[in-house]
């Protein structure tokens, strides 16, 4: 027994949780009992009743673990009386009085990358300070099919933002060229994007800010936010600060959220919800979807690859059900036969994923028939490609992309 799940589980009760890998408690400290142990950890959870301290080895904040969200509603409403009248409403106020606080009457401009953290970001810095605001959507010919001609339409005539449509797609690709390291292809280009935010906030008579969507998980993967002792895992191109030759300093407004809450905080800012629901696409785009050396043939294959896949999951109504679905084109070839012809063409790998917040996922359980009609389509239609396989790799152990 233990006051943390009183009310939500019950003595012997066995559940499934959500358990950190390789990691292994040998001793408890003083005052501190056990409550729960699994199989390959005898400490798994502990408790001090008498201070209200309780101590847990599994996650309990991601899906995979099916009560977690009733342990932490049981700890943090009943154990410690937070109130829990939180709403993204209050977020929206809040970040709009931070905003305003912060800039004052400076100027800002803001990187569009094409994906939903930079858009809500964009908006709701639009709502703090209007005509202050001036985006730049640097298409750097990374993007998927038909995403540019997306972003430029939302902007434009939905939200009636200043926007400045940089296509730089030549400048990134040229720069990319022959670089097949992963880190050194994100540096490229998280390089290229400060050189071409800089050259466009120059254009536009000087910017005093630079925002960015930056989430919560971008910064727990890239550095401690808290200078504690979490491990890099990837860098992302818009964390780590900026070069001290520019003058700008940075607004994040998202820099506390998960992707799920920026959703939320989109929807209460009035973005369709066609674009809200996309799934996550990252800053580095399609480069860190082409294992080893891009190019611009790799990138044609890969976008319409891409592209019939996503139309697939559409057309079974699992869009809105998967985290995230996206193609990937492997540095492999492999012998196959169409029709009287030998082949020696590229591998293609699928990958889907279920998730709440990105940090921790689990591949979607395709039915084969699914699988087998994505596979069929992609190889027919698609000049290149002559095997697709699926990925079916959990986070951990594996990383959502695979760059």
């Amino acid at each position: 027994p233990a006051g943390l799940f009183d009310g939500v589980w019950s003595v012997g009760e066995r559940h499934q949780v959500w358990m950190s890998h390789g990691d292994r408690v040998t001793a408890t400290p003083p005052g501190f009992e056990v409550v729960g142990t699994s199989e390959n950890a005898p400490f798994a959870m502990i408790a001090d009743e008498a201070r209200k301290f309780y101590a847990i080895q599994f996650h309990p904040e991601v899906v995979h673990t099916p009560d977690g969200a009733k342990l932490l509603t049981r700890f943090a409403r009943d154990i410690v009386g937070c109130a829990g009248d939180w709403t993204m409403a209050a977020f929206r106020d809040q970040a709009i009085e931070r905003i305003r606080a912060q800039v004052g009457d400076g100027r800002v401009i803001c990187g569009l990358s094409g994906g939903v953290d930079s858009a809500v970001a964009a908006v709701l810095i639009h709502e703090a300070i209007g005509e202050q605001l001036t985006c730049v959507f640097v298409d750097h010919g990374l993007l998927r099919q038909g995403e540019a001609e997306q972003v430029v339409d939302l902007f434009r005539d939905h939200y009636n933002i200043p926007l400045v449509h940089a296509e730089e797609a030549d400048r990134f690709l040229d720069a990319l060229e022959g670089v097949g390291d992963p880190e050194a292809k994100r540096k490229i280009i998280g390089g290229l994007f400060i050189d071409v935010f800089d050259a466009e906030a120059k254009k536009i008579g000087g910017a005093d800010f630079l925002a960015q969507g930056t989430l919560y998980p971008d910064v727990i993967e890239s550095v401690s936010a808290i200078g504690g002792p979490s491990v890099t895992i990837k860098s992302h191109h818009n964390v780590g600060g900026l070069p001290e030759r520019m003058k700008m300093k940075l607004v994040e407004p998202l820099r506390e959220l998960f992707k799920d809450e920026v959703r939320d905080l989109g929807r209460e800012l009035g973005l369709p919800d066609a674009f809200v629901g996309r799934h996550p696409f990252p800053g580095p785009g399609l480069a860190i979807r082409c294992p080893g050396g891009v190019t611009r043939d790799k990138l044609a294959i890969l976008r319409k690859a891409d592209a019939i896949y996503l139309d697939e999951i559409r057309k079974a109504g699992l869009y809105d059900v998967i985290w995230q679905a996206f193609a990937v084109l492997l540095p492999v070839q492999t012998v196959g036969v169409m029709g009287d012809q030998r082949t020696y063409d590229s591998v293609l790998a699928l990958r889907a994923v279920t998730s709440t917040d990105g940090m921790t996922a689990d591949f979607y359980a395709f039915d084969m028939d699914f699988l087998g009609r994505a596979a069929t389509r992609i190889i027919n239609e698609v000049r290149g490609v002559n095997r697709v396989v699926y990925d079916v790799t959990s986070k951990p152990p594996g990383t959502i992309e695979w760059e």
